[in-house]
């Protein structure tokens, strides 16, 4: 099949998707067989991200005169022009559409449409516009499992700096640009796919009151973690629990929180074979680990995706848990939440064992319990404006942008090195909506704790239905141990991937 049919039945197959005219076990799989990593879509989620909580705008936290003169002069050839994104709900997405956008506009004199809508619509506008080539999006949010896919259709940055000197923002470096993401999630082989847009990633939050009423320290192991969750759910329960998790049979949510204590355990998905190795000596180990914690978690935890957990310590039901942290701004919001100033961040406990390294696993996986899930931004082949698109997206992506979104809207870390020894961040850095004072931990995780699932395109239907139904029968009493449940899962996955 030539590539340009490819794209075009592709298309067609995510459209039909979203119109519910196919399954979604037969769109993920047809999507694989096409060359579309589309995880995290056959369950229709949406990013863990909910609540915008702005922090209150000062002088300290306007855009920058200099940022803006720039905007001003190398948009004039370009003044009346309209430029289209669409993009899923994210922290960087939501600051800039409500807030920032307008500073842009009045300067550059341009017109951004941005819509903002479920991941699987996003995919679907991405697809459409990539088959038809009309170029009716100048910019594209690229979901991570989607590089391979978009990689020929984008301008790599590296080659607009070079091509269009008289259009780069001064200073705007790709080199500031976190190196884990920039490999995580913007490389595709030899190309950037973009450049690193946002950063979901897992820390561990706890409630520090009660931690410091049972006399306990953060934990540093997982087998502290343990502990400490069931004393508290022991002392405390059923008021409240130790731990939480986001659960939800057949669910992503149920497969983000799998890898964390499988990697966790030294483990992987994969081994250099290809082959599926979560059902090896280490990886019954960190399913056995798992089925404790769940005994230390509120009963409803197996309904519950990423929503319900963080709702559960919102609420005051559980007092821990390693997830998303941008959770952390929201759990500050007074006037959300039960648990305002009484959350702490730290990374999430050491490994059990030593890591496998990627040379160790299959298909690029990279264990590391900071599973994360991040995106880029990228400027579309086919757009009709790319050089006004090229300077949004320099705006958009560039260290005062990242300053602003951060301390504004609070929620993922910045992607940017420098953006977190900002003194705007750093004075954010106190309880209340926006705090920026989870970032610490956040910077530490990705440059020493980030986990990265594999980059393979039948990964969608095995994040998405083949693991996570299988781990949600084993919690539900379907299996007799937690070998036969490994084991079905390891025939199911080679098989999938065998095709």
């Amino acid at each position: 099949m030539r590539d340009s049919d490819r794209k075009r039945y592709l298309a067609k197959v995510v459209d039909d998707y979203v119109r519910r005219r196919i399954s979604r076990r037969r769109f993920l799989s047809t999507s694989a067989q096409l060359g579309l990593g589309a995880a995290a879509l056959g369950s229709g989620m949406g990013r863990p991200f909910w609540g915008y909580s702005p922090a209150h705008a000062d002088d300290m936290l306007q855009p920058s005169k200099d940022v803006l003169d720039w905007v001003a002069d190398v948009s004039k050839p370009f003044r009346g022009t309209t430029l289209k994104l669409a993009t899923e709900s994210t922290p960087p997405s939501n600051a800039i559409n409500s807030q920032l956008k307008p500073y842009f506009e009045e300067a550059s004199g341009m017109k951004i449409e941005i819509e903002v809508l479920p991941l699987e619509q996003v995919l679907q506008k991405l697809t459409l516009d990539i088959a038809s080539q009309l170029g009716t999006y100048d910019l594209y949010y690229i979901d991570q499992s989607w590089a391979a896919f978009t990689s020929r259709d984008v301008f790599d940055p590296r080659e607009q700096l070079a091509d269009k000197p008289d259009l780069a923002m001064p200073e705007w470096r790709v080199e500031d640009f976190l190196p884990a993401l920039v490999d995580g999630i913007a490389r595709y082989e030899d190309r950037l796919v973009g450049v690193p847009y946002d950063i979901p990633i897992f820390i561990m939050m706890y409630r520090k009151d009660i931690w410091e009423d049972m006399g306990f320290e953060a934990p540093t192991t997982l087998e502290q973690y343990y502990e400490q969750a069931k004393a508290i759910t022991d002392e405390m329960g059923p008021d409240m629990y130790g731990a939480t998790g986001q659960m939800k049979s057949g669910h992503y949510s149920l497969e983000c929180d799998w890898t964390a204590w499988l990697w966790g355990h030294g483990g992987s998905i994969f081994n250099s074979d290809g082959k599926f190795s979560g059902n090896d000596e280490r990886g019954i180990e960190a399913m056995e680990y798992w089925t404790r914690l769940y005994q230390t978690m509120p009963p409803g935890v197996t309904g519950w995706t990423w929503d319900g957990q963080g709702q559960s310590i919102a609420q005051g039901v559980a007092a821990s848990m390693m997830s998303w942290g941008e959770f952390f701004p929201y759990f500050d919001d007074p006037s959300a939440t039960k648990v305002s100033g009484l959350m702490e961040a730290v990374r999430c406990p050491a490994p059990k064992r030593p890591l496998r390294t990627v040379s160790d696993t299959g298909y690029g996986e990279i264990p590391g319990v900071g599973h994360q899930g991040g995106s880029s931004l990228a400027v579309s082949r086919n757009s009709k404006n790319p050089d006004p698109a090229w300077i949004f997206m320099q705006w958009a992506t560039c260290h005062d942008t990242q300053v602003l979104i951060t301390a504004l809207g609070g929620g993922t870390g910045p992607t940017r090195t420098s953006v977190y020894d900002d003194p705007r961040i750093i004075a954010n850095n106190r309880v209340g909506p926006g705090t920026t004072r989870h970032l610490g931990v956040v910077r530490e995780t990705i440059a020493n704790d980030m986990g990265s699932e594999p980059d393979l395109p039948e990964w969608a239907e095995l994040s998405n239905d083949t693991i996570p139904v299988r781990l949600g029968k084993y919690f539900a009493g379907d299996y007799g141990s937690a070998k036969e449940a490994m084991d079905d899962i390891a025939q199911a996955a080679d098989k999938v991937v065998s095709g």
